[in-house]
């Protein structure tokens, strides 16, 4: 599949017959004064329209409502741009783009109908931008450059029709809260962070922004009439520019299944491709990794060859030394010894530095300057700031500088991902999620069983997570079982993937054959029958020509019959590993022989799982 793709990666440059046989995909009616812009197969149409002189947009799959009226509006200078609006006649073209894609599948494609929408609102003039893809819809505002411009307050918004359930998480800064399941009407007055799924309909629907930058973060402040309004909490006072003021694109994800929902590319697909140099850099490279500050908190400078080893036997390609290495009696000279030593033992060294070492330009490129030179290839970013309009921009310059060195990043105690790791691929991955540093036991805390049956269908549609996955120490497990912590670092997409357990009990455990198998990216996604968020997430994972099943229970007993007709033909090998009843640090192991018309029936107890390792084994199967 990989080679076969790499034929149309890029930009697929359209002609203008194709753009002319494309147009009735767009109306524009002065009278009604409405837009009306349809995805390629125009099943999704999205409607903008002044409502009473006031913008706002619908959204409607297969004749359905899927969004009722939702405003569009910037608050600048005093004045309400998206009040008294007139539209003027839309421009529109179609996009077909095919690209690399380290996440649930290889290959990301980007098909949809774009439009620009001129506006008018008291006297000033601006421009809607609307994406209306097979699988959602985007919207944004840009204004034109001013002197002086005050940006106030963003007025975007999302109205769902009826009352859905939906899986939200309380709004953080950083990300870290829990996800819940609830119902619109049912969501109280809290801000919320963004994603946001709903069920509507038979519908999935995931709400969130791309391409944020030079902009504010935005929460969600759930309004009485069921309104989801956008808020600037990190930009209370607004900001002051002089240049084009660009609204990151309000995006609304529509899936007809788990599957299609999991597999979107919508949020990456609204960001710019990468320059040719980036986009062929070999020096990108997903991959695994071991990490000592779960299972020991400070590195000590007297044991990093000891972690290399580990990492070594492990198979993985990295050891992340985090924070306290900068503490030692000769930090960097310890670190250089032991990128030395790693790299005879192909094992990649990435450190650990807080945010305020590498806030200001200069201060940053000479800390990535001097990481490089000591043969340093990523970086741990960690403790940003809550993400007003000046950190926003920050995440690019600093994606941006890295690249100069070679250096691949991954952001901690971070915003949400919107899609930045497309025009930065060595950007690649961010935590921005609350995961298994909630749940160790020297903290006191512990995730929700619910938590983690939630996670695939909410956070991880914006963007990867570093979620620290996976630990075997029976006092760290807190309730989960091997089971479901194995299965993490399987349904927890991380394209730099790094574990939170100790080395030692992955090469003491009986499942290390599975364990270091499990790679970092995947060719192909496909979410099973019975899955359902907040309460069961199993999924198979196919990378090359192995397949891997991966469940995680939540908080009930559950019964779960697996069938394998994602197989191609002939006789497959299947190691299985089951959860011990009553045993949470234990595993009932099989190695089977199994085809397409087999089936895995499974009786999982609450906060457990199941992991099977799939192989295509030919005439050798006995």
């Amino acid at each position: 599949m990989r080679l076969q793709a790499a034929k149309v990666f890029g930009y697929l440059v359209l002609t203008t017959a194709a753009l002319q046989a494309g147009a009735s995909s767009v109306h524009s009616s002065p009278e009604k004064q409405s837009v009306l812009v349809a995805s390629p197969d125009r099943s999704v149409e999205l409607s903008l329209q002044n409502d009473a002189g006031n913008l706002t947009y619908s959204v409607t799959v297969d004749g359905q409502p899927v969004l009722a009226p939702s405003s569009l509006g910037i608050l600048s200078d005093d004045v309400e741009l998206g009040e008294g609006v007139t539209l003027g006649r839309a421009k529109q073209h179609v996009v077909t783009e095919h690209y690399p894609f380290s996440g649930a599948h290889a290959v990301a494609v980007n098909h949809a109908t774009e439009a620009i929408v001129p506006a008018q609102s008291h006297g000033q003039s601006f421009e809607v931008d609307v994406h209306v893809a097979d699988d959602g819809v985007a919207v944004r505002l840009r204004l034109p450059a001013k002197p002086g411009r005050r940006v106030q307050a963003d007025r975007s918004a999302w109205k769902l029709p009826g009352d859905p359930t939906m899986w939200v998480d309380a709004w953080d800064p950083s990300y870290e809260s829990p996800y819940r399941t609830t119902t619109l009407s049912q969501l109280g007055s809290g801000n919320l962070g963004l994603p946001i799924t709903a069920h509507v309909g038979k519908l999935y629907v995931t709400l969130t922004e791309a391409a944020l930058k030079d902009y504010g973060d935005l929460a969600i402040k759930p309004g009485p009439d069921g309104t989801l309004q956008g808020q600037l909490l990190n930009d209370p006072q607004g900001w002051e520019t002089d240049q084009t003021v660009v609204q990151p694109w309000r995006v609304t994800v529509i899936a007809r299944d788990l599957t299609a929902l999991v597999n979107t590319t919508l949020v990456q697909n609204l960001n710019a491709a990468p320059n040719k140099e980036l986009a062929g850099a070999n020096w990108i490279k997903p991959g695994r990794s071991t990490w000592q500050w779960l299972a020991t908190g400070d590195p000590r400078e007297d044991e990093q060859r000891q972690w290399v080893d580990w990492t070594r036997q492990l198979g993985f390609e990295y050891y992340l030394i985090d924070e306290g290495w900068s503490s030692w009696k000769d930090p960097w000279g310890t670190l250089t010894s032991t990128i030395a030593y790693a790299k005879k033992q192909n094992v990649k060294i990435w450190i650990w530095v807080h945010s305020k070492e590498v806030e200001k330009p200069e201060a940053r490129k000479a800390y990535f300057q001097k990481a490089a030179a000591a043969g340093v290839v990523g970086i741990k970013i960690d403790f940003p700031p809550p993400t007003n309009r000046w950190w926003s921009t920050w995440y690019w310059d600093t994606a941006r500088d890295a690249a100069t060195y070679h250096l691949m990043v991954d952001f901690h105690g971070a915003t949400k991902p919107t899609g930045m790791q497309r025009t930065w691929p060595n950007a690649l991955t961010r935590e921005g999620v609350r995961g298994h540093e909630y749940q160790i036991t020297r903290y006191k805390r512990h995730l929700d069983a619910d938590h983690d049956v939630i996670l695939p269908f909410t956070r991880y549609i914006a963007g990867p997570g570093d979620y620290t996955p996976t630990v075997f120490e029976s006092k760290e497990l807190q309730g989960n079982a091997w089971g479901h912590e194995l299965a993490q670092a399987i349904l927890f997409t991380s394209p730099y993937l790094c574990f939170g357990g100790n080395p030692k009990d992955y090469i003491a455990n009986p499942a290390k054959d599975v364990l270091e198998a499990i790679p970092s990216v995947w060719d192909e996604t496909r979410v099973l029958p019975g899955s359902e968020p907040g309460k069961l997430v199993a999924e198979a994972r196919r990378s090359g020509d192995q397949w891997f099943v991966a469940i995680i229970n939540g908080g009930s007993e559950t019964n779960v019959d697996v069938a394998l007709d994602f197989l191609a033909k002939g006789t497959w090998q299947a190691t299985e590993l089951f959860d011990t009843k009553n045993h949470p640090d234990a595993w009932d192991r099989e190695t089977v022989n199994a085809t397409a018309a087999d089936h895995i029936k499974l009786t999982l107890s609450p906060r457990g799982g199941f992991v099977a390792r799939i192989q295509n084994c030919g005439k050798s199967c006995k």
